[in-house]
């Protein structure tokens, strides 16, 4: 059933992130990446409101948790995922770790992209 919930909730996310990139393209053109940038910031936007909203309610089912924040989310960016934890490392006082983090996800993710098209490009398979 938990599995249900989130898969749902991820389709409903993806295709709410694919509505956005379409129309961001209508509006704004191919020369800029304005659909992903506006979901993440989006994304991580709703995700601080869940988070806080969260926090202050209890006993709310952990099914929306995870339809929402999981699934929703998930789907619509795991960008806002990363700025949440980022955001917790950093409230804990953990600045190292909040600086290693957010600098190591953003770059070895563009080095891990580099290197995924590199073996493409030159015939190797993993």
């Amino acid at each position: 059933m938990t599995y249900l919930i989130v898969f749902l909730g991820a389709g409903l996310g993806g295709a709410l992130r694919h509505g956005v990139n379409r129309a961001a393209v209508q509006l704004f053109g191919e020369g800029f990446p304005v659909g992903t940038l506006t979901v993440n910031v989006l994304g991580s936007l709703l995700m601080g409101m869940l988070a806080g909203y969260f926090a202050l309610r209890t006993g709310i089912d952990q099914h929306w948790k995870l339809f929402f924040a999981t699934g929703v989310l998930g789907g619509f960016t795991t960008f806002s995922a990363f700025s949440l934890d980022a955001v917790l490392l950093y409230e804990r006082g953990s600045y190292g770790s909040f600086a290693l983090y957010v600098i190591g996800s953003v770059a070895l993710s563009i080095v891990a992209l580099f290197a995924g098209m590199a073996l493409v490009r030159t015939g190797s398979h993993l």
